[in-house]
């Protein structure tokens, strides 16, 4: 008789682990839950839809239902929400359409996912207040865009001619947040003619990334006509029924659009309830090979940890690459080859409107030090091509070392959108998946060409700077 590989959650991590489990094993019956009508989508992909280079929802996702189902012999249920685990009976409920079902199994992966984090502030409950974590959230804030640009308006009390809906214009819009998402965000909506006003609590945008990289990116927001506040907590979204302005401690900016891009949290309920132990990150606790502190029952994705390649040490780093490929390794295992998840290094790349950015490893002094690093960090600026060849640009790196043995911990780069700071991050990677050195990173043997890149790529350049430091 066959065994049972049944998954929660239909997206990355699942929809990975449920291909390559039935690839690997052609007789594992294998069952997905998923509570929504959308399995295997890109949610990386939403703020370009919304902006409008994507034009459709269904360009977003990577293989659709029937495909799962009538290709790969995977019983797929959507609209199926899973309410409760039961690892003594090796079962799980699941509620669909008022019905409940029970469905046994001989593995189970739980990939719940993340959900948008709600700030604790008065009025986020309004009309006009939105989140980006899902492609529902992705469908309401398209049509929003559509009907702004189409002059369909909402009927607002009159604030002022500061707030008043114009024909030319699609009024003024709040990001809350200063993250991934709040930057592509307020590229997508700045493209469609709104007012953008992002607000960032910290004392900068993209917290993860080196100091020169986050400002690089400030400024070249302020360029793109973004009005940014830095420091700013937002302490309430102010409005009757519908949202008209957000408040800061000492500000009050007259808004017809909230958009909350304040990070987001890993879904572990159904794990917790099942008595599942979740780590200091929050998110639910795994070993090597994805399983959980209960026999048989695995997580991946974003609503599990993982362990850091830098530190040794359990992290969360939500991120597309890492749910795919934990996914497929427990899909592989259940199927009976036993294969290692593989250690996170947080390698994470966006978008600013004309700029690029990267980051990998530890930057952050304080966390480096409280892993046992005596960190130093060196930023350079160096060209992105040869001198003489036309149309060259700048990157900018910031390379972060162990100061006793020179190990490289961390990275993040900056360049003008095409100029390569994406890319240059790979070898960068490189160096701390294998422990590597800076003396090691500036005699690695990269490729040159001058429509590509210097003799001395910058990478090379930040190493041989940095190295001189620790000489």
């Amino acid at each position: 008789m066959s065994e049972t590989f049944v998954i929660v959650g239909g997206d990355a991590a699942g929809m990975s682990a449920a291909s390559k489990a039935k690839r690997e094993d052609p007789d594992l019956e294998v069952v997905v839950f998923e509570k929504g009508e959308w399995v295997s989508y890109g949610a990386c992909g939403l703020p370009y839809y919304v902006k409008g280079e994507i034009q459709s929802l269904e360009d977003l996702v990577s293989v659709t239902p029937e495909e799962f189902r009538e290709e790969r012999d995977i019983d797929l249920r959507t609209g199926h929400e899973v309410t409760e685990i039961d690892p003594d009976a090796k079962t799980v409920t699941a509620v669909s359409e008022g019905s409940t079902l029970e469905q046994a199994y001989d593995y189970l992966l739980i990939a719940t996912g993340a959900a948008a984090v709600t700030p604790p502030i008065d009025g986020v409950d309004l009309e006009g207040v939105y989140t980006l974590g899902s492609m529902s959230d992705g469908k309401e804030l398209r049509e929003y865009v559509a009907r702004a640009r189409s002059n369909e308006s909402f009927q607002q009390p009159d604030r002022g001619p500061a707030c008043q809906y114009l024909e030319d214009c699609s009024g003024p819009v709040g990001i809350v947040g200063g993250g991934y998402i709040g930057i592509e965000m307020a590229e997508a909506l700045a493209a469609n003619d709104f007012e953008v006003h992002l607000f960032q609590r910290g004392e900068r945008v993209l917290n993860g990334f080196s100091e020169a990289t986050s400002e690089a990116v400030a400024e070249h927001l302020r360029e793109q006509d973004v009005a940014l506040s830095v420091g700013s907590e937002v302490v309430e979204v102010a409005g009757s029924e519908r949202v008209e302005e957000v408040v800061t401690e000492d500000d009050r900016v007259p808004v017809e659009m909230v958009l909350l891009g304040t990070g987001v949290r890993p879904r572990t309920n159904l794990a917790k309830d099942a008595g599942l132990e979740c780590g200091e990150t929050g998110a639910i606790a795994t070993d090597a090979y994805c399983e959980t502190t209960v026999s048989d029952v695995y997580a991946a994705g974003d609503c599990a940890e993982a362990t850091h390649t830098v530190t040794g040490e359990p992290a969360y780093v939500p991120l597309a690459l890492t749910a795919n490929r934990h996914g497929r390794a427990v899909g592989q295992t259940v199927a009976g080859r036993p294969t290692d998840g593989g250690d996170i290094t947080g390698t994470a790349a966006v978008k600013a409107f004309d700029l690029e950015a990267a980051r990998t490893g530890i930057l952050d002094h304080e966390r480096a030090t409280e892993a046992g690093f005596d960190p130093i960090t060196k930023t350079i600026n160096a060209n992105s091509r040869a001198g003489y060849y036309p149309e060259d640009g700048t990157v900018t790196v910031t390379l972060t070392a162990d100061l006793e043995t020179g190990r490289v911990i961390g990275a993040s780069l900056v360049s003008e959108y095409g100029e390569g700071a994406v890319h240059r991050s790979h070898a960068l990677v490189a160096t701390l998946e294998e422990d590597a050195t800076v003396f090691d990173l500036e005699n690695y043997d990269l490729a040159y060409a001058p429509p590509f890149n210097t003799t001395w790529d910058p990478v090379l350049v930040a190493a041989k700077v940095l190295a001189g430091d620790l000489h």
